[in-house]
């Protein structure tokens, strides 16, 4: 028994137990005074209330949320029938079945709630979402970053091809998922291509030479359009009507899928059938229409203004931090270090506000430095653009923040200082913000570092960091706005090395894959630093001959510009 707690038996006259008891009479003697834990019966005091409520679950597909009593969110599920999965918990038979960990959830459980899908398919996905979004304590499952695939087809490309993805991105090309199977998805695609003669070669626009070391022509699994086979306009169309196919909206494909596998049934070869039905199967579950479930579609169940108030009462903040920006450092290699800025304000993201900076003045992987320059070059910009110059000049003595305040009272505008600066790493990053803001004059500026290891929030002049409830809205708020600074910083650096690698001369050199292309420019990061290089270094990198670098400081060196 916790402290304050009682035993639900004091106070009440007992009779001594039946002699020569057998078990059953015991567990009734138990049960009538009481003894709750010793019965086997549920000891979570809202467990008549959570029975009760089953009788208006549907018998209908879907995803559950289960709450605890301070109106947390503690598990997430998914069920093909809801009121048979839910039953499994809040039924005395089904905590009886119930492993440990499922008896503490059912004892912690305080509330639950429903939201009905179409599909199995849905509610995969749906779950996906909100285990993702809240990080519940009993779900292990997708509460890493990792993604549903989707479908992505660029068809203002010369020849388009389909290929896999899990980011969506607004880059003007066609997009179908997510989907909840990847097994399906990769037996459909692979057949859709097989179908339509459909390119999956890697290069943007292959030419005769991809051509001669393709094999998917041979086997009859591609048109080869790159050596005029087949007419671009004829391969667009062919693209065009596997999109329909993909979007369930023709059934062209399936029904000669069908009647293929009734012929192989005819002549006996079951074998041959039962692959046509499993590729059937793969097709209809691929194909069929999902909706996709965002941010703004998932139950309203996190509060993000509470979030706000939690974190500025655990740190002991003069204002709740209605604006928050974050800062976050991502490199490859010592030549291509970028950094992120991503803003929230009232606990939900401020995307129009989002920056993205290539370090410049930072030479090798230093994150402190590359942290210092980031936060220079953020803060003396606004106070730049806000009429306040940098605090060495000698054209007033009033503090920066207060000149910012002033002017933005004086336009009617917010401030653009943040209420919480976030940069993400330990000691020595906070350290390096903190250096950067007095130079700027920002002396009263909060600050604060989280470093991710162990979620320690780290603040200036304090020696041990602060360990906030890792179920505290103020903990998944700032997980939030650090995960989104993540995700900027190394989608940025993915933009710039895929740029680089598609812009690189390295490109007319026979023999160079893009694997070996993305490693000498991870390497040396630029083509300048690459013709300096010497034969011995360049085989050094893996996949890379004496012979083959001969053959590409040569290439290089002829197309000196």
């Amino acid at each position: 028994m916790g402290d304050g707690e009682s035993d639900p038996c004091d106070g009440a006259e007992r009779p001594p137990p039946p002699a020569r008891a057998s078990i059953t009479d015991i567990v009734l003697y138990n049960s009538c005074y009481g003894c709750i834990r010793m019965s086997g019966t549920s000891a979570n005091p809202n467990a008549t209330a959570l029975q009760k409520k089953l009788r208006d679950v549907p018998h209908r597909p879907g995803v559950y949320v289960i709450r605890d009593r301070f109106s947390k969110i503690i598990y997430v599920g998914k069920a093909i029938d809801l009121r048979r999965r839910l039953s499994n918990y809040f039924t005395p038979s089904g905590r009886t079945k119930a492993d440990i960990k499922t008896r503490a959830l059912i004892d912690s459980a305080a509330d639950y709630e429903w939201h009905e899908v179409r599909s199995d398919a849905e509610a995969v996905l749906f779950e996906g979402k909100l285990i993702k979004e809240w990080r519940p304590k009993y779900n292990v499952s997708f509460r890493d970053d990792k993604r549903f695939l989707l479908v992505r087809v660029q068809l203002k490309d010369a020849i388009p091809r389909f290929e896999l993805t899990r980011l969506r991105r607004e880059d003007g090309a066609r997009y179908f998922g997510p989907f909840a199977n990847a097994n399906a998805l990769r037996s459909s695609l692979q057949a859709i291509r097989k179908q339509f003669g459909l390119r999956s070669c890697r290069p943007p626009e292959p030419t005769e030479r991809d051509f001669k070391h393709c094999l998917d022509h041979i086997i009859k699994n591609c048109s080869a359009p790159c050596v005029a086979r087949i007419s671009r306009e004829e391969y667009r169309q062919r693209v065009e009507q596997a999109c329909e196919v993909l979007e369930g909206k023709s059934r062209e494909m399936t029904a000669a899928i069908e009647e293929e596998m009734a012929k192989a049934a005819e002549k006996l070869d079951f074998e041959k059938a039962a692959s046509l039905r499993n590729l059937l199967k793969d097709l209809q579950e691929t194909s069929k229409p999902v909706r996709r479930f965002t941010r703004k579609s998932l139950p309203n169940s996190i509060d993000p203004e509470g979030d706000v108030a939690e974190l500025q009462s655990a740190l002991g903040l003069p204002k709740a931090p209605r604006t928050m920006e974050c800062f976050d450092i991502s490199n490859i290699s010592d030549n291509h270090i970028v950094a992120s800025m991503v803003r929230f304000r009232n606990g939900v993201p401020e995307r129009d506000s989002y920056r993205r900076y290539r370090i410049t003045s930072t030479k090798g992987q230093d994150d402190f430095a590359s942290m210092a320059e980031v936060i220079r070059r953020r803060y003396r910009r606004l106070l730049t653009e806000a009429g306040k110059c940098h605090p060495d000049s000698d054209d007033s003595q009033e503090d920066p923040a207060e000149a910012i305040e002033r002017h933005s009272r004086a336009r009617r505008t917010e401030s653009p200082l943040p209420d919480l600066v976030i940069v993400d790493g330990g000691k020595g990053q906070l350290g390096m913000a903190c250096r950067e803001l007095q130079a700027l004059g920002l002396h009263d500026q909060p600050v604060i570092g989280l470093a991710k290891e162990f979620e320690e929030i780290y603040r200036p002049g304090e020696s041990l960091p602060v360990r906030l409830d890792k179920d505290s809205g103020a903990l998944r708020l700032l997980q939030r706005i650090r995960d989104e600074a993540h995700r900027v910083a190394n989608g940025y650096n993915e933009l710039l090395l895929r740029r680089r690698i598609s812009e690189s001369l390295l490109d007319d050199i026979p023999g160079i894959s893009e694997a070996r292309k993305k490693a000498l420019l991870t390497r040396f990061g630029s083509i300048t630093r690459m013709r300096k290089a010497t034969v011995e270094t360049l085989s050094e990198i893996q996949g890379i001959s004496r012979a083959k670098a001969v053959t590409i400081l040569e290439h290089l060196n002829k197309r000196r510009s």
